[in-house]
């Protein structure tokens, strides 16, 4: 079944999303998450972009052997091998770059 949009004001609005697009999606072969597994994660908000990046490490280092558990305090996000430690997560920017938000000084080894 198509989704057709009958009100004229919320097609123009349609409209003009769609010449707005290219502007802030990048599609095809433009696109460097275009077949990625990875590619989901950047359609997800920005904390659950954080508590992704956390589940990924967290499964990598258990993956790699090493003893993940949650600390069950908000100054660390898991103790690994015995370390607490902080997990920042961060895609590449269109400036090639990475950017990491929200550092503070918290009780991490």
């Amino acid at each position: 079944m198509e989704n057709r949009i009958v009100d004229p004001d919320v097609r123009m609005l349609a409209c003009i999303a769609g010449t707005l697009k290219s502007d802030y999606v990048l599609e095809g072969a433009a696109d460097p998450w275009a077949g990625s597994p990875f590619a989901w994660i950047r359609t997800r908000p920005s904390r659950q972009v954080g508590k992704i990046g956390e589940q990924l490490v967290a499964g990598w280092c258990a993956a790699k052997g090493l003893d993940v558990v949650a600390t069950g305090d908000a100054q660390a996000d898991r103790v690994i091998a015995g370390r607490r430690v902080e997990i920042k997560f961060s895609t590449l920017w269109a400036s090639g770059g990475y950017t990491f938000q929200q550092i503070r000084d918290q009780n991490c080894d």
